[in-house]
């Protein structure tokens, strides 16, 4: 760009910054108006935002209308999906596409596949194109979650994982940083495990006080490869929340499609899991072969009323056929029919109906591109279907506050059985004049576990826009962590256990410190005096 053209297109930029705009058709108007002032092209809003970062303006109302997918970063964390290396897959299930070069389950039109392979699937390649892509959007990726996906994470060889999950830690550490080893690293399978687990460590270390913290690490696996040694190693790759391919809680559904365990399996994994402090997302798939909406919505009501499930988040992946799959073959051969789009809203009207207040419903459907589905549920939005039909739903993601500020709110305690276990929903909900109009917001939540000789918090979480370390917030740094910690610990006291554990992100491990907490282990400890 030459200088008289930087000039200008700077004097342009600086004039609309400071043009009094508050939606976003005025906002188009402006750009319009002003590029035609200066003979430019009309603005991306990208250059505007870097211009905007750059002029220290405070204007929050011109940074929201310019953010793209404001609701990436609404639940308080910026979230980095990110793929590991095509392996081979313990399963067989009849619902799975195999597509060459690409992870068992996925399809390569699919956008988190399509940039992986774009980065060759290099995890430190992928993390730092989406940190690139959020910031470029208006968004401030400061509080990172990591979500590796690629299939069953459980059966990667143990080199490549340490390797993998170094690498997401270095790439966040690394991000906008001008360092000599500010490049991407193959992955060498000669490399010995202690070798890696003491870089992962360093990487780990840096990130406590690294800009760009990963606070959340999430990996995905099968029920049936769930133990306490797997366990073990992923709370030394600073795993804080697992996703378990459960698909259905019915044995002979199982069986029909092949999944490999059965029932007995995520029961046993759901309570190895809670116990070690995890976080325990279910993936759901509602119209597989040998289902009814009936006995879905049985299934699904049944998740919350046996004390062996309590999933904590769900994902719910209505059955799609897709090519290369055993479902698309008996699809054509008229052996398998998927749920039409009415039977399937109703029953996700249903389901969101029985969701308790602590469940968190994270995914409606999978993003899946239209031409990929040979049959089944093609609807994109259906959250906003469901919106726009009024469906009420008392799940945390419906209740979360998104731009809204801090009101009147009350501290909330529900008390549930859960595999084996005692757990606290210790909430900061919204306060009404109107009893049915209470707790339609959530500010905060804490998930506490009594459990043997431990109290462990498995989730501590405030809600609201993701604010960087050190702002100020709407919702987030305003006092509500400190007040549900300080509660979690006096039900640890009251039911007479001596210390307190936390499955702390290594990016939160800071905060924690400063209420005299200390890492003990994989896990972030307190002895009560």
């Amino acid at each position: 760009m030459k200088n008289s053209i930087k000039n200008d297109f700077q004097e342009a930029v600086n004039e609309l910054i400071k043009s009094p705009i508050t939606t976003a058709s005025e906002l188009m108007a402006a750009k319009r108006k002003i590029a035609k002032k200066y003979g430019l092209p009309i603005f991306k809003n990208s250059d505007i935002l870097r211009e905007l970062k750059g002029s220290g303006s405070s204007s929050a109302i011109l940074r929201r209308i310019l953010r793209k997918r404001e609701i990436r970063t609404m639940s308080g964390i910026a979230p980095v999906a990110v793929l590991t290396m095509p392996y081979a897959c313990p399963g067989k299930c009849v619902y799975c596409p195999t597509e060459k070069d690409v992870p068992q389950s996925y399809l390569s039109n699919e956008p988190a596949v399509m940039r992986a392979i774009r980065c060759n699937y290099n995890p430190y390649l992928q993390v730092q194109l989406r940190l690139s892509a959020l910031e470029a959007n208006g968004h401030e990726p400061e509080k990172i979650e990591i979500i590796v996906i690629g299939g069953t994470w459980s059966v990667l060889p143990t080199a490549y994982k340490y390797w993998y999950i170094k690498e997401c830690f270095r790439a966040a550490n690394n991000f906008r940083q001008q360092k000599t080893d500010n490049k991407k690293q193959k992955y060498n399978a000669k490399l010995k495990i202690s070798v890696l687990s003491r870089q992962l460590q360093g990487e780990q270390k840096k990130n406590e006080k690294a800009k760009y913290k990963i606070i959340g690490l999430t990996l995905e696996t099968r029920p049936d490869y769930i133990d306490e040694k797997e366990l073990r190693e992923m709370r030394e790759l600073g795993c804080t929340r697992v996703e378990l391919g459960v698909q259905a809680i019915d044995d002979k559904i199982l069986k029909i499609n092949k999944r490999g365990h059965g029932v007995a399996e995520t029961v046993k994994a759901t309570k190895l899991l809670k116990d070690f402090g995890f976080k325990v997302t279910y993936h759901l798939m509602p119209g597989l072969p040998g289902a009814t909406a009936k006995k879905d919505l049985a299934m699904f009501k049944k998740l919350f009323s046996d004390e062996r499930f309590q999933p904590d988040q769900i994902k719910f992946y209505p059955t799609v056929v897709t090519r290369g799959s055993l479902l698309f073959r008996w699809w054509k051969a008229g052996k398998y029919k998927t749920y039409s789009d009415k039977v399937l809203k109703q029953l996700i009207i249903d389901c969101k109906k029985a969701v308790p207040p602590y469940v968190r419903i994270i995914r409606l459907i999978r993003d899946i591109p239209g031409e990929s589905i040979m049959a089944g549920n093609k609807i994109t939005n259906l959250r906003q279907v469901m919106k726009d039909l009024g469906v009420k739903c008392d799940c945390i993601r419906c209740r979360e506050p998104k731009e809204l500020k801090i009101k009147n709110y009350e501290l909330r305690i529900l008390n549930y059985k859960a595999s084996g276990g005692d757990e606290y929903f210790i909430s900061v909900d919204s306060v009404s004049a109107s009893s049915a109009q209470a707790g339609k917001i959530i500010y905060g939540f804490c998930r506490l576990r009594l459990s043997g000789v431990a109290a462990i918090i498995r989730e501590l979480h405030v809600y609201g826009e993701l604010a960087p370390v050190g702002a100020a917030g709407r919702v987030q740094h305003s006092g509500l962590g400190k007040m549900l910690l300080a509660e979690a610990e006096k039900i640890a006291r009251q039911n007479g256990f001596k210390k307190m554990m936390i499955i702390s992100g290594v990016g939160a491990r800071g905060y924690y410190r400063k209420f005299g907490y200390r890492l003990r282990g994989t896990y972030m400890e307190k002895k009560f005096a």
